[in-house]
């Protein structure tokens, strides 16, 4: 006797998943963040982290950090992406993995060898606080932003290249009109994964100079004295910001990959 399941009956386990760790610890987060000590509605936690110049500041901190980084691996990442989807190299593929490789070895270890050689290349990284996070977070974040440009660029239809040429455009212009927007998508899902956790991550900047300047530490500095209302205004205020600018990229990507199909 075979047993048959509808999509309904399959997606069952799939909706217990969100509701038991989705949605159930966002409306513990929404709870507190709209609460006070006594377990009153207010919206003072809002009040408090728009006025506080320490919140304005590590927000502004994080964003700055979160922007160089993802500029950094932009810069780096599409040229090595591109080269390696179109080029004729034999072993792209073995190069590829070369540099995705370091996303198998353990974050805080990789974090740890890089601290290391800063050390020794500069002496003291005191000096240079910001340009060494944003370092830290090109370094580790970079294999997330080349796959999906080498994935999109590697299906790119070579008729649309081809196309190009007949019509007597040059290799810029190729580029800039028919290359790039069709490879949006890869670029903003690597801006995306790249950008997101830069706002957030702490641990490269606690391990390389143990300061808690950024978003991710100050939620958590709050959460460890038990401030968990604070703690959770922060986390909806970022939860927010991320959703926009997730929802804003999503949106260019598709409006310049159809620009680009119909040029």
């Amino acid at each position: 006797m075979k047993l048959r399941f509808s999509r309904k009956q399959l997606g069952i386990p799939y909706a217990v998943f969100l509701v038991c760790f989705v949605a159930a610890p966002l409306l513990v987060v929404l709870y507190y963040a709209f609460t006070n000590g006594e377990g009153r509605f207010t919206v003072q936690n809002f009040a408090n982290f728009f006025t506080s110049p320490n919140t304005i500041g590590t927000l502004c901190y994080s964003l700055a950090v979160a922007v160089a980084a993802t500029f950094c691996c932009v810069v780096i990442a599409y040229p090595t992406a591109y080269i390696l989807a179109r080029s004729n190299l034999r072993r792209k593929t073995v190069l590829l993995v070369l540099f995705i490789a370091p996303m198998w070895i353990n974050f805080t270890l990789r974090v740890a060898a890089l601290k290391e050689v800063l050390t020794v290349l500069e002496g003291n990284l005191a000096y240079h606080p910001f340009l060494n996070t944003v370092l830290g977070m090109t370094y580790d974040f970079l294999p997330f932003m080349i796959l999906p440009l080498y994935t999109t660029l590697e299906k790119l239809d070579d008729s649309y290249l081809e196309a190009a040429a007949d019509l007597g455009a040059d290799g810029v212009v190729t580029f800039l009109k028919v290359t790039l927007p069709l490879s949006m998508p890869g670029l903003i899902s690597g801006v995306t994964m790249v950008f997101l956790p830069s706002m957030t991550n702490y641990v490269i900047l606690d391990m390389l100079y143990n300061s808690t300047y950024i978003m991710g530490s100050l939620i958590g500095s709050y959460f460890n004295a038990y401030d968990w209302h604070s703690g959770s205004m922060i986390s909806i205020v970022l939860l927010a910001i991320i959703f926009v600018i997730t929802w804003a990229t999503n949106g260019f990507g598709e409006e310049e990959t159809s620009r680009g199909a119909i040029l």
